[in-house]
């Protein structure tokens, strides 16, 4: 009798175990509060990079920086979204969605507290755990959107990026103003961590999961693996070039405007204004583009205004700043496409969060070399034309592999 119950209650554990896990394995439920939590989410997930960016100069003159050590600050976001992207499809299956991202937000808080208290290894060190944390938001909001929005795509991915940008925009704008304010470079860089606590709070009232159904056959079957399909790559590769050319931007455009002779505030506002351009762009690219069979030809008329800031920058870059800047931000606004294509190769939620992590992981890490190379060219040649061409040079790339990524079909 004693062994009979034992059993039954290993039965209920078990079977209790098994709901929970379906539990969390089960979508989101796609309400108006989780739209305003995966926009707030999102919010977040760029002023780490461009609130240090727009006052860069003056951090690494108080920290008696290298130059070597500019251009590693400047990698190390990119570096760490595609390292810690890898892990972000295991969080999401062994917490669910809803915990995985909260965990996100609470890291990157940690890691923006963090990188103020000390010198240049604890900056570098309070960068990477900050951008871990966006790393795995940057990979599991994309399947939220699919996940809870399937009918929807196009406009949530658009309020997600629009979000994303805006929170760019404000992270490059404000800090400079927000130094003499806060006592510092550390103070203003490190103000924003208030505003992923907060988001956090939102983010835990808001995401819920839906009824927990039972596994589909199909899903259970064996998948092959996303490296070995050569359209996954062709995504990737793409996100990652996308992901170059926009981190050498909100990384180095604001130093190479200061050393034309522009004005710091003004170089801050230019930064600004490349990521408050991808607020409206968002609403109007990604509800067009990503409701169509192929999105190859918005991407590569995207990138030829990429091309042609670019091109201004190495002939004449304090003659028209503005206009080069304005250029780059409507290039820069491809973006939600490359997030909208990583859904629209796929067919169900467990293969977008596969090709999610290869694109955003691998890809981050193509991208990381941009702004490292970049910088060292910089560096070695005193002047910042052969920089400028290897970035040309990205951006044709870009194209020829957004083309084939943009193509209706399925990996």
């Amino acid at each position: 009798m004693a062994e009979h119950e034992t059993r039954a209650e290993e039965t209920i554990a078990t079977g209790s175990s098994e709901q929970v896990d379906r539990s969390r394995r089960a979508a989101l439920v796609g309400s108006p509060l989780l739209v305003v939590g995966v926009a707030l989410a999102a919010s977040n997930l760029r002023p780490a990079v461009t609130s240090m960016a727009s006052v860069l100069g003056e951090v690494r003159d108080d920290l008696g920086a290298a130059a070597a050590w500019t251009s590693v600050l400047t990698a190390v976001p990119t570096i760490c979204f595609g390292l810690a992207a890898i892990a972000a499809p295991w969080l999401g299956r062994r917490f669910g969605m809803a915990r995985a991202i909260g965990i996100a937000l609470t890291v990157l808080t940690a890691g923006l507290v963090l990188r103020i208290v000390d010198g240049p290894w604890v900056v570098l060190g309070g960068t990477f755990v900050a951008a871990a944390g966006i790393a795995i938001g940057n990979v599991l909001i994309p399947v939220v959107v699919k996940e809870s929005f399937p009918h929807a795509v196009g406009r949530v991915t658009g309020v997600y990026t629009a979000a994303l940008a805006a929170g760019g925009g404000i992270g490059a704008a404000f800090t400079p103003p927000l130094e003499p304010l806060l006592g510092g470079w550390r103070g203003a860089v490190g103000a924003w961590a208030l505003l992923s606590a907060a988001a956090l709070v939102v983010w835990l009232c808001g995401a819920r999961h839906g009824r927990a159904e039972e596994t589909t056959a199909r899903s259970a079957e064996p998948r092959r693996s996303m490296l070995r399909r050569p359209l996954a790559w062709a995504v990737t590769a793409f996100f990652g070039l996308q992901a170059c050319v926009a981190y050498v931007a909100m990384g180095w455009l604001s130093e190479l405007f200061v050393s034309e002779g522009i004005p710091r505030t003004d170089a801050g506002l230019m930064l600004a204004l490349i990521n408050l351009i991808g607020i409206p762009l968002s609403f109007i690219v990604p509800p067009i583009a990503l409701n169509r069979p192929s999105q190859s030809w918005w991407i590569v008329g995207l990138a030829c205004c990429s091309l042609a800031a670019v091109a201004g920058l190495a002939v004449a870059p304090a003659a028209a700043p503005w206009l080069w800047t304005v250029l780059l931000g409507t290039g820069m606004a491809v973006f939600p496409l490359g997030l909208g294509v990583i859904a629209l190769r796929t067919r169900e939620a467990s293969e977008t969060t596969d090709l999610s992590a290869m694109a955003q992981g691998v890809g981050y890490l193509i991208g990381a070399t941009g702004p490292f190379l970049f910088g060292m060219l910089h560096g070695v040649t005193g002047t910042w034309t052969a920089s400028l061409v290897l970035l040309g040079a990205v951006i044709v790339v870009e194209m020829v592999v957004g083309w084939i990524a943009g193509r209706p079909r399925f990996v």
